[in-house]
């Protein structure tokens, strides 16, 4: 499918690697004018440098701190001051790993800031412009944990099914003015933040990581997980007119495969 982003200002979070840099990659090749976004600011601009530019793309990036919501509110209000975008794509760390009995009220609050907080109030602010453009693109990088809870990702599980519950409820609201909003539901793929995860369930189950891994790919179709570059695919399709009709619903995607719903 030839996907053509050519004249629309694509913002990307988590984008210093990973799904992210995935995502700001293919959205650039679709021929996208994409920001940048994370904590990394040597790692932003050498992909920003790196990105291409053959539809005359103007590239930029946004250095924030999505640990700091204060900071990051300042960060953002700032740049939505003298920029629109027409696709967004919430995506951040994530929370650090750990059971419910592990964790306490203080440890939700942080996350519900880092996962919740920080993508509610950038959509309110890349709300305004879409509305008045009539035509935009929401998408959530979510985890697949929230229909099949994962029990060392207690803060994951909790935070991340409020923010698709809560996109649900928007993509209702906004549809009329041919916004679409959709949720990620992010399963195995190959990036720092798997290796990480797997060398702390490793460590709990006492078993080498190598079998962590061997296990996770037993579970997916293809006897695989996925290539970050295949959820840019994804993500640049529900960037494009193509995707006009698909709007406030969950895309489970896993191991370079869409997973049955």
């Amino acid at each position: 499918m030839n996907i053509s982003l050519q004249n629309k200002k694509a913002l990307v979070g988590g984008s210093s690697g990973g799904i992210g840099k995935a995502i700001a990659q293919q959205l650039a090749a679709s021929g996208a004018s994409v920001t940048l976004m994370s904590h990394s600011e040597d790692k932003l601009r050498d992909i920003v440098e790196a990105l291409p530019k053959e539809t005359g793309q103007k590239h930029q990036f946004l250095v924030v701190d999505f640990n700091d919501f204060n900071d990051f509110q300042n960060s953002i209000s700032n740049y939505f001051e003298h920029n629109s975008v027409d696709i967004l794509v919430n995506n951040t760390q994530g929370p650090s790993a750990g059971s419910a009995l592990e964790k306490n009220v203080s440890d939700y609050q942080e996350a519900f800031d880092l996962l919740f907080k920080t993508v509610v109030f950038t959509t309110e602010l890349a709300l305004k412009q879409m509305i008045a453009k009539n035509w935009g693109r929401i998408i959530n990088v979510a985890s697949v944990s929230v229909k099949e809870p994962l029990s060392y990702l207690a803060l994951s599980n909790t935070i991340r099914a409020a923010v698709v519950t809560w996109a649900k409820s928007l993509a209702t609201d906004v549809g009329k003015y041919q916004i679409t909003v959709n949720n990620v539901l992010t399963g195995y793929f190959d990036t720092d933040r798997i290796a990480q995860l797997n060398a702390k369930k490793a460590e709990q189950l006492g078993i080498a990581q190598s079998q962590v891994r061997k296990d996770m790919e037993s579970k997916v179709p293809l006897q695989r997980i996925g290539d970050p570059i295949e959820y840019g695919y994804l993500a640049a399709f529900l960037a494009s007119d193509n995707a006009a009709y698909i709007t406030g619903t969950n895309i489970p995607i896993d191991g370079g495969l869409l997973k049955s719903m």
